[in-house]
């Protein structure tokens, strides 16, 4: 099975073809960019360079979140146009996961960390037990207090991404016996990583129902149901 696997979830845009779990090229670029601009010119180089047609991929894997709203949208859109038109299979995998399983010599209680502001954190908690990457606690969004509070009842726990170092203090004071990861190469998006968790899972039966995963609303819309909210009650009763 060919894959294509895409990250756009944050600030990192990573693109790899795989096939099984052989990397057959992979192209990762940290610098701030604009994903709307590069991100079909960085799958089209890719695959260009690996000498294959978009036809000859099988499934698309792509990260739906969570991180940076406009990043998901993106990379989420793409991911599903790419699939609709070529007639392929659509896996979407958590981003979170996706960091997590950067991790894979790790023995600990893998806690993958996007910074969602204001001191909260989207954030899970992962392990690989037998070589198989497990949910140990769901996706969600936190304040970073609450969070290190409910993480206490674990021995040894990992902190792993560029934005876990944002919380260094909190995490240091609250859990001082906790890692925080200091592997660049762990710190980032794999699209490669990806490509493995999603050649394992189930595609989607419907490509069009297929949304990124956001975990939060934006401010604007939070901010537009506090001030409307007997209008949404009316509106729900109403359907």
């Amino acid at each position: 099975m060919r894959i294509l696997a895409i990250d756009t979830s944050n600030q990192t845009l990573t693109v790899a073809v795989c096939e099984e779990k052989k990397i057959i090229g992979q192209y990762t670029i940290t610098v701030k960019r604009n994903h709307s601009l590069t991100l079909m010119p960085a799958i089209t180089r890719l695959m260009e360079d690996v000498g294959l047609k978009p036809s000859a991929i099988d499934r698309i894997v792509v990260a739906q979140g969570p991180g940076s709203y406009t990043g998901l949208r993106i990379g989420v859109t793409t991911a599903k146009t790419l699939a609709y038109t070529l007639k392929k299979e659509l896996v979407g995998i958590s981003s979170l996961k996706a960091l997590a399983a950067n991790c894979v010599q790790s023995k600990a209680l893998i806690i993958p960390v996007f910074d969602a502001r204001r001191n909260n954190v989207y954030t899970g908690a992962y392990q690989f037990v037998n070589g198989v990457l497990k949910t140990i606690i769901p996706d969600q969004h936190i304040g970073i207090d609450m969070w290190l509070d409910r993480l206490k009842e674990f021995d040894h726990v990992y902190f792993v991404g560029e934005d876990a170092e944002n919380f260094r203090i909190q995490i240091e004071s609250v859990l001082p016996e906790a890692e925080i990861c200091t592997i660049s190469q762990w710190q980032i998006p794999n699209a490669a990583a990806l490509a493995e968790l999603g050649r394992v899972a189930e595609p989607v039966k419907e490509i069009h129902h297929f949304l990124p995963n956001y975990l939060k609303r934006v401010e604007a819309e939070e901010n537009w149901l506090k001030e409307h909210t007997a209008e949404v009650e009316n509106y729900v009763e109403k359907i």
